[in-house]
């Protein structure tokens, strides 16, 4: 329930200068001193303050508001001006000077200061100087405030609003009241519908030109980020844009085609026809993956040959690791020698991992530099452990670097990477942005080596790149299909590839890995994901309960991600006076959480120690990241959380929207991860999602045991559900006629 207080602020307990975070004290007529916690601009001690929000009962604080909206007016009372003037905020003006200045001018003492701040120059001690310098000072923070304040009037909480303050500053007024849509674009967190609604509030035409340019480029933005499209049929995208706008977009006419026009001119968009069809795409889509097609096929036609004897040094690995190839894995290993671009696919328990090992030694043999990498921190880290080479994040291979509000690579087409070889591992999730990114910077006459599972879950981002390159045809595709024999009483491999065949799992629990436990209720499948994490996996593995990952396929519900963190994290780690805790949301982050980074953030800042005993300092942490929370300032409003790498990283206030507790995880977030113990709830669900792609990814997370929670009807539901959301995609469609062009070419050259 909403509650309003009117108060003066007599003290800021906490203020973060970055965020805005503010804990105050409110002393109110009726209801005495009043905590606030919230997001807001400067303030005074002394202002009044009349504040919206919701009591939050915190169990070490207390009641704190958490403020929604404000409203802040000048002081009208002796003590209330002094302490306003005075508060250290206005500069120049100290208790002896804000004392003098109520002498002088009384109640109207902030009234003089705005309207003519000179005549405080008629007070002993102030300079004109003086006098304007203050005058500026109170005018500086009255325009911040009333920035606020216009933005408040349009239904934003005082959060949103003191981000669109920090992006447009004294230019918010002029900007939104010009063009709201601009807030898609400049401001992190606003999406289609809270700038239309604002802009529909402040009365803009709606079936303006803004409105509708906004909603072609959000749609097609959007589709890209959720659903992986890098480009849509015209068709679709005018229905996905009259949900956003409730209009017609075909009976709008000329009115859409003129902000066609404009698009394209701009150029924003790309038209183009596929089979007949009329479709269109954001040109940064399009031209990332003409570049990566391009770049692809230069690769694989200019590879430098290799004066090496390839058996012999095949040989000499096998004997070694006392290991034999099959003959679908010496064929891959040929491939990477033979061609610039090479593909290897295949399940779990096909020998990847071994080939990138042989492939490496290979190289390194013949005295080339390569370079191994992976999309994710966790799938790097085991990369290097299985490898013995040093693999890093494609970021971190890259040299990512944030500057001017931009994320930078310190490697690309000027500046390329010193290796003749890379190798990415778990190529399945990179999307077309981090692919191109690589693929710019290698030299020219260096080989790719692409490996990955093309059955699991694609990429989160945009494209389909390791189905598109495979369906493309255009390079040659090693698929592994013979599985190294397990031992009797192990079913992970066996049963994921059973899984990825239609075909249902092994369950009768004999084994000593794989394991099904019957529920059909949700209430029974929760609490028994509970238990297992608690007290019965941990007895049974060994493995300790914040090393087990729970994973499902939805967020909500009983047994969703959302509920089994609330019951994990009050099960394994309960409230205990004196630890630790935040509360941001409606989520507790506690001293001991296990938490996930859900978005790449550039800029923030971690520093890792080193076991030099140095200290590395950096910036970013990236979607997947999964770490500890090791320390919690309450009255910062901020949090240090340990990455698995060693990483830490001080999340403030504002951060923490971008952080969730991870003793559940979607599967999805789960990509190009490995985990001891894996838990998967199986739940009804929609069958764009309750599927055997997903089923098939959750299980193949597992290194040594897996646990599914639920009922067999559902399981064989999901075993023969075949449904892959198809993504429209450019690449393999580039790929196909830039190969037939290039050999065109050479063709005629020949000749």
């Amino acid at each position: 329930m909403q509650l309003t207080f009117t108060g003066t602020v007599v003290g800021i307990v906490f203020y973060n200068q970055e965020n805005g975070y503010t804990v105050l004290e409110l002393e109110t007529q009726q209801d005495g001193i009043v905590t606030c916690v919230g997001n807001l601009p400067s303030l005074s001690t002394g202002e009044v303050l009349t504040v919206t929000g919701t009591l939050v009962a915190h169990k070490t604080y207390g009641e704190q508001l958490q403020i929604e909206t404000y409203v802040v007016s000048n002081p009208t009372t002796k003590q209330g001006i002094i302490r306003y003037l005075a508060s250290g905020l206005i500069k120049g003006v100290g208790p002896k000077t804000a004392e003098n200045i109520y002498n002088k001018f009384g109640d109207d003492s902030i009234n003089v200061i705005e309207a003519d701040p000179s005549r405080l120059a008629t007070i002993k001690g102030i300079s004109i100087n003086k006098a304007m310098e203050i005058g500026n000072s109170i005018a500086e923070l009255k325009k911040m405030q009333e920035q606020i304040m216009f933005l408040q009037k349009w239904g934003m909480t005082t959060n949103l609003a003191l981000k669109i303050y920090n992006v447009y500053k004294q230019s918010t007024k002029a900007v939104l009241s010009q063009n709201p849509y601009k807030l898609i674009d400049d401001v992190d967190g606003v999406g289609f519908a809270t700038a239309d609604k604002i802009a529909v509030s402040m009365g803009h035409d709606l079936e303006g030109e803004f409105r509708l340019r906004a909603a072609i480029v959000y749609a097609l933005k959007d589709t890209a980020e959720k659903q992986g499209n890098t480009y849509l049929p015209l068709d679709d995208l005018f229905a996905r844009c009259n949900e956003l706008v409730g209009l017609d977009f075909y009976n709008l006419g000329q009115i859409v085609q003129d902000v066609l026009t404009k698009l394209v001119l701009e150029p924003t968009i790309k038209l183009f026809d596929i089979d007949g069809k009329q479709c269109i795409a954001l040109v940064r889509y399009y031209s990332l993956e003409h570049a990566i097609a391009t770049k692809l096929l230069k690769l694989n036609r200019e590879a430098r040959p290799l004066m090496l004897d390839a058996d012999v040094l095949i040989d000499t690995f096998q004997k070694i690791n006392k290991f034999t190839f099959h003959e679908g894995q010496l064929a891959a290993v040929k491939s990477a020698v033979v061609n610039g671009v090479t593909v290897i696919t295949g399940g779990p328990g096909t020998g990847k991992t071994t080939i990138i090992k042989c492939i490496g030694q290979i190289f390194s043999a013949a005295g080339l530099r390569v370079e191994f990498c992976a999309p994710t921190g966790r799938a790097s880290k085991r990369l290097s452990q299985s490898t013995g080479k040093d693999a890093k994040t494609i970021h971190r291979l890259l040299g990512y670097e944030f500057s001017d509000g931009k994320m930078n690579f310190k490697y690309n087409q000027h500046n390329t990477l010193h290796c003749d070889v890379v190798v990415v591992d778990e190529v399945s999730m990179v999307d077309v942005a981090v692919m191109h990114s690589l693929l710019r910077a290698l030299e020219d006459g260096s080989r790719i080596v692409l490996v990955g599972d093309k059955d699991q879950l694609p990429s989160v981002g945009a494209g389909n790149v390791l189905a598109d390159v495979i369906k493309s045809r255009c390079f040659d595709v090693k698929y592994l299909t013979y599985v190294y024999r397990q031992s009797e009483d192990s079913l992970i491999v066996s049963n994921a590839h059973l899984i990825n065949a239609g075909k249902m799992p092994e369950i009768n629990n004999s084994s000593r890995d794989f394991f099904f436990t019957q529920k059909d209720d949700l209430a029974e499948v929760a609490s028994t994901v509970v238990q297992l994490v608690a007290t019965r996996l941990p007895k049974f593995t060994g493995v300790e309960p914040s090393q087990i990952q729970v994973m499902g396929a939805l967020k909500s519900g009983v047994a969703g991600v959302e509920s089994l963190n609330v019951q994990l994290q009050s099960t394994l780690n309960p409230f205990v006076y004196g630890k630790g805790e935040i509360v941001y949301g409606k989520t507790i982050f506690r001293q001991g959480d296990r938490v996930m980074q859900t978005v790449n953030n550039y800029e923030l800042a971690y520093v890792k120690p080193l076991p030099n005993g140095a200290m590395e300092e950096g910036q970013g942490v990236f979607n997947g990241d999964i770490g500890f929370v090791t320390k919690v300032d309450k009255l910062a409003g901020s949090c240090d959380v340990t990455f698995d790498d060693g990483r830490v990283a001080c999340y403030a206030y504002n951060d923490l929207q971008n952080l969730q507790l991870a003793y559940a995880i979607t599967v999805h977030k789960s990509q190009g991860s490995e985990f001891d113990v894996v838990v998967v709830p199986l739940l009804n669900g929609p069958p764009t999602i309750i599927n055997k792609n997903l089923l098939y990814t959750a299980i193949t997370r597992a290194k040594k045991v897996v646990v599914l929670v639920g009922s067999k009807r559902i399981l064989a539901m999901m075993i023969h559900n075949n449904y892959v959301a198809a993504r429209t995609t450019l690449l393999r469609k580039f790929l196909q006629d830039e190969k037939l062009r290039f050999d065109k070419f050479f063709a005629s050259t020949d000749d």
